[in-house]
């Protein structure tokens, strides 16, 4: 037997639409967090910079580790009870935040913070993906991933907010409330019948290379976020703050327009344009004279990149068995946790030679993501087992 959706017709779509509240809702708790943590590990707390950093390791190496397994469970027993048990996880660890048990305390809640953050997405990725028509999936993937997005952005913005205006408790009550309205969402919602799950591998063989070309694009990400504003100073241009924003622009403008592309086009020569486009606007802003020549890199790159994610994913999808996918998309989705974490060492360490060498790697591993994409196209999909 195999997961399959209880609805159909044209309720797939309203179901879909819960999914995506239900992930907004949850990241902007998630969000809300981040700008509160430094000042809190280093004011209150007595930590250093590298508890800081810890703090955020901790969680993205429990998702890392999370979802595959969390992946196996929404296969096995269905999305929606282990999507709730996501949120109430999350709630749990919104609350833990505002017990006063020091450091080891605020870093055992950043551990199930990531486990929580493995469990929601991924649990959600399996139902969107068992929901979607198969010619939209890559389209219904990509607005999945933006309410994501779209949570980690607005988290940041309103628990800076709130701490500056209520203090500290004001944020903790966020990310222990908004998990439980995401139950509440999640709770209305039909889910898909309980199926047969393949075994919980961290790295499905239909992951690999799709992965590899994820993880490689991050590389960029890392490079804009981390290195733009002081690659733009550096150049004596400035401005670096509206680049992020401009990226931002393009990332979600081009996602809802042309959201459709890897359907109808397939994932390769999706993946070769925009791995090629991440890698031009990087280097135009590597080698930017002017505001508006970097300008354009990022908007060039932001449309490159946010199509890169649900044509990798659809590439997964459609090489993987129907009663692997969970475990594929999760550890799928891993490699996205991986890039970042290698980029932020490899990055840090570039930059000691110049910031602008930052940008020209991050467009060389772009158009190697290009390169493995297109290879991955080409890779037979395994044979189907026997059960």
């Amino acid at each position: 037997m195999t997961a399959a959706p209880t609805t159909t017709g044209p309720r797939w779509g309203v179901v879909v639409g819960g999914l995506l509240v239900t992930l907004l809702i949850v990241f902007v708790a998630f969000g809300a967090v981040v700008p509160v943590l430094p000042p809190l590990v280093l004011d209150r707390l007595a930590g250093s910079q590298f508890t800081v950093g810890l703090t955020f390791a901790l969680s993205g190496i429990a998702a890392l580790l999370g979802r595959p397994y969390a992946g196996r469970l929404a296969q096995r027993y269905g999305s929606r009870p282990v999507m709730a048990a996501g949120c109430v996880l999350a709630a749990l660890v919104g609350a833990a935040y505002a017990v006063p048990a020091g450091l080891p305390g605020l870093l055992a809640a950043r551990v199930l913070m990531g486990l929580a953050e493995a469990v929601v997405f991924t649990a959600g990725s399996v139902w969107v993906v068992a929901l979607a028509p198969t010619h939209r999936r890559a389209e219904i993937v990509g607005y999945y991933g933006l309410a994501m997005w779209g949570g980690w952005t607005l988290g940041p913005v309103v628990g800076h907010l709130l701490r500056t205006g209520a203090g500290y408790p004001a944020v903790w009550t966020l990310a222990a409330l908004a998990p439980l309205a995401a139950v509440a969402v999640v709770a209305t919602l039909p889910g898909t019948a309980p199926g047969e799950a393949g075994p919980a591998r961290l790295l499905p063989r239909p992951v690999v290379l799709p992965g590899t070309a994820l993880a490689l694009s991050a590389f960029g990400y890392a490079a804009l976020t981390g290195f733009v504003a002081l690659h733009l100073a550096d150049r004596g241009i400035g401005h670096g703050a509206v680049l992020l924003s401009l990226f931002g622009a393009a990332y979600v403008v081009v996602r809802l327009v042309f959201g459709r592309l890897p359907d109808r086009l397939g994932p390769r020569p999706v993946v070769v344009f925009c791995g090629l486009a991440e890698a031009a606007g990087l280097l135009l802003i590597a080698l930017a004279p002017t505001f508006w020549v970097a300008a354009l890199g990022a908007l060039v790159m932001g449309g490159g990149f946010t199509l890169l994610y649900p044509a990798l994913a659809l590439l997964v999808i459609r090489r993987s068995p129907e009663r692997d996918r969970g475990v594929a998309l999760g550890a799928y989705t891993s490699f996205w946790d991986l890039g970042l974490g290698a980029a932020g060492l490899v990055t840090g360490a570039v930059a000691m030679i110049g910031y602008g060498w930052v940008f020209l790697l991050a467009a060389g591993l772009a158009a190697a993501t290009a390169a493995v994409g297109a290879f991955a196209t080409t890779m037979r999909a395994p044979a189907p087992q026997r059960v």
